[in-house]
């Protein structure tokens, strides 16, 4: 075993240690540990700076998964005393957007990061451990004859969220985007650290509007294992039935934009139709259409009625033929297909190089999915077979995403057919001093990571959260090297990133 690794087993509640059980080494043995694992199968699922409990300076906690083990595991490293720490990402680029985070919230310097700049915080804002940023956004620029650059944004001519997407360009070829956010950065992990319990499970499902349910199951499950309860399997069946809700109603929203992108109007009509099918029961089931007010530590608030249980397949088989005709008419489609082979290309090297995640992954062959991995919950016991796709094209999105539907609407129909009996929520004990717990959601757009670390009398000392959209962004950039500047709009809604997810 690397030293400085805790390599633990995934179990019930996910994984729990003790902060002392987690052997703190030097910055050089921490880079080492970090790449070492990396190199071997490893990715960086969450990191982020935590008070020592015996001296004033930060240590770096780093949680990393191994997917083909079902493993996890964490590093903790020393800061040197001149607040700093070797860079893993001049070794690893996945860990290039943690180190940055680290150095804009904690002055924690990555010596020798590629590429050292704001990742969320804007020149006239940012501090950096007490020391003011540069006065301009050092953004990368490509010269030479007939080179030309195109800015977009922060402000959109559609309804959408704030992101800054500058692209280089030789004619209408792009050879570089590079996407600066920051716009929608409210303290959310702050928020969460000051906030009363009962307020943060609000703060929780408010970090991406549309992962309500995801990011509340993740938080739920890191005070659980904090807490060491199990939910009934009641809550765990209900909390699955509403997770694959949030999935449904998202994936089929994608898909009705992707068509709408392309100008495809039957498929952009009926998907974005029957996405509110979808929003609708997750309304019927927690009195959202989102899926606020479900969850709760421990369990679920509400359960359901035996007329819904009963209803519900009929209205899911509905539902499907209705989701069928409109696939088959839209894959089977030539103009359909035409815009979507062979644009946004990511290869699965590039998946792996930046540590992509969901069904970005998924579409370029690479099997990263926390459901079948890192099962918790229900998923422990109701197994829902991987979607893969190859060429990590637009369509390779675009078919995961309906091979995941059909699944998903296989998973609610059999759940609520053999719906346990049984209590609502179990609530979970103090939690445990000075401890470490990770919780790992499989959202709609991927792996959500929720890292809490406790403190005296088990007060939460950090607590990190990892959408998706971290990882992936940089993914986004790296699809639109050589295809065209009006491929933009479909290979972002491919992906379908959230801005306040990554800006937090």
């Amino acid at each position: 075993m690397t030293r400085g690794l805790e390599s633990v087993r995934w179990g019930t509640n996910g994984l729990a240690v003790e902060l002392a059980d987690i052997p703190l080494v030097s910055p050089r043995e921490f880079h080492e540990a970090c790449v070492n694992l990396c190199l071997a199968g490893a990715r960086i699922t969450a990191c982020c700076a935590v008070p020592s409990p015996h001296r004033r300076n930060l240590e770096v906690l780093v949680a990393l998964a191994r997917d083909d083990r079902g493993e996890i595991g964490l590093v903790r490293g020393e800061v040197s005393s001149a607040g700093s720490i070797p860079a893993v990402s001049a070794a690893l680029p996945q860990a290039q957007a943690f180190e940055r985070e680290l150095f804009e919230e904690h002055g924690i310097r990555p010596e020798g990061h590629p590429w050292l700049k704001a990742l969320r915080r804007h020149p006239e804002l940012a501090q950096s451990g007490g020391r003011e940023n540069d006065s301009s956004h050092p953004f990368f620029q490509v010269g030479g004859a007939s080179v030309h650059e195109v800015a977009v944004g922060p402000v959109h001519a559609g309804i959408i969220e704030p992101g800054h997407f500058r692209f280089q360009c030789h004619g209408e070829r792009v050879l570089h985007l590079e996407i600066h956010l920051g716009y929608q950065h409210r303290g959310a992990e702050g928020l969460l650290l000051r906030s009363s319990p009962a307020r943060r499970l609000v703060v929780a499902e408010s970090i991406a509007g549309d992962t309500a349910v995801g990011h509340a199951l993740a938080y739920c499950g890191a005070l659980e294992s904090l807490g060491g309860v199990e939910p009934p399997l009641l809550a765990q069946t209900l909390r699955g039935i509403a997770l694959e809700l949030e999935r449904l109603a998202n994936h089929v929203g994608d898909l009705g934009a992707l068509c709408n992108d392309i100008g495809y109007l039957p498929g952009a009509a009926w998907f974005g139709r029957l996405r509110g099918e979808f929003l609708n029961l997750l309304m019927e089931m927690s009195g959202s259409r989102f899926g606020r007010g479900l969850l709760v530590p421990g369990g679920v608030r509400f359960g359901v009625p035996a007329a819904w249980v009963r209803e519900l397949g009929a209205r899911l088989d509905s539902i499907e033929r209705d989701l069928r005709a409109t696939a088959e008419l839209t894959f089977d489609s030539p103009s359909v297909l035409s815009r979507f082979e062979q644009t946004g290309i990511v290869t699965a090297a590039s998946v792996v190089d930046l540590g992509l995640v969901g069904p970005v992954a998924r579409a370029s062959g690479c099997a990263r999915d926390v459901r079948h991995d890192h099962p918790t919950g229900i998923y422990r016991f109701a197994h829902v077979p991987m979607a893969l796709a190859h060429s990590g094209d637009v369509l390779a999105r675009a078919l995961v995403r309906w091979i995941e539907v059909q699944r998903s609407l296989t998973f609610v129909r059999d759940r609520v057919t053999a719906l346990p009996s049984g209590p609502l929520a179990e609530a979970p004990p103090p939690s445990r001093p000075w401890s470490v717990a990770l919780s790992m959601v499989e959202g709609w757009r991927g792996e959500i990571a929720h890292l809490a670390v406790t403190g005296e009398a088990g007060g939460l000392l950090a607590y990190k959260v990892v959408d998706p959209s971290f990882h992936n962004w940089l993914g986004l950039a790296i699809a639109m090297r050589g295809n065209q500047v009006s491929d933009f709009p479909l290979c972002n809604k491919s992906f379908n990133l959230s801005y306040a997810g990554h800006d937090l």
